[in-house]
């Protein structure tokens, strides 16, 4: 894994942006997996100014939603799907053909996930992951728990997942996650995460441990040979840098 502390969240954004148009170029039909939050949200909106000043090159890109809330319309103002709507899927002018999405409310939760599973099987692998790293360790909805999910699945939401400020401010709550599975994640081509904020700091201490373990789902990332991790050094302790 290769780590880079940066000195702001605008060059962490810078970073993750100008990563994500390299691979771009090298594949203009590259099959990108997009996380949701606070993290990636300045690298998509670097993205969409690239999009006004190059449109071609994103003609061809793929786009495939990591996860979503579920039990809740799809149009809800905290859905992923609205999230990636303003952020990318209109900016980048991505049409229903190149874009892979879980509904969040789908009339029987396990056959959208096996929908979105035969999707992947057939489109992917993905070949750059965009993550996060969740207050707990988790991946997408991968929660910690004995034992991992290798494929796309119905998660149990953690208490600590439906503090996340997409979630706490719902007036119904999700009952669920939809996402991809561990196994889907790790066989991405590359991965690129992103960590930003001092409210990470315990849990960036624990992933940097490199202790592998299912509680920390996370941890799980350094066994992929080929993964950039970008953190702001306000998710560590001052001056603390890793190569």
């Amino acid at each position: 894994m290769k780590i880079e502390v940066c000195n702001s969240y605008d060059e962490l954004s810078r970073k993750a942006k100008d990563i994500i148009i390299g691979e771009i170029k090298k594949n203009e039909k590259l099959l990108l997996c997009t996380a949701t939050g606070g993290s990636p949200t300045k690298t998509y909106e670097l993205l969409g100014k690239e999009y006004q000043e190059k449109p071609k090159l994103f003609s061809g890109l793929r786009i495939i939603k990591l996860d979503e809330w579920g039990g809740i319309p799809l149009n809800h103002l905290a859905t992923c799907e609205t999230y990636l709507q303003e952020y990318l899927i209109r900016p980048l002018h991505i049409p229903a053909s190149r874009y892979i999405s879980f509904n969040s409310n789908p009339v029987n939760a396990s056959l959208e996930c096996e929908h979105i599973q035969e999707k992947l099987n057939k489109e992917g692998p993905v070949d750059l992951c965009i993550l996060g790293l969740g207050m707990n360790g988790h991946l997408a909805f991968n929660e910690p728990a004995r034992f991992l999910q290798p494929r796309c699945h119905v998660a149990e939401l953690s208490e600590m997942s439906l503090q996340h400020p997409m979630a706490s401010e719902m007036q119904i709550k999700p009952a669920y996650g939809l996402t991809l599975g561990i196994t889907d994640i790790l066989h991405s081509r590359m991965i690129l995460i992103l960590i930003n904020g001092s409210h990470k700091r315990k849990i960036v201490k624990k992933f940097l441990s490199q202790k592998i373990s299912s509680s920390v789902p996370a941890s799980f990332l350094w066994l992929h040979p080929n993964i950039i991790c970008l953190i702001g050094k306000d998710a560590m302790d001052i001056g603390k840098r890793h190569e």
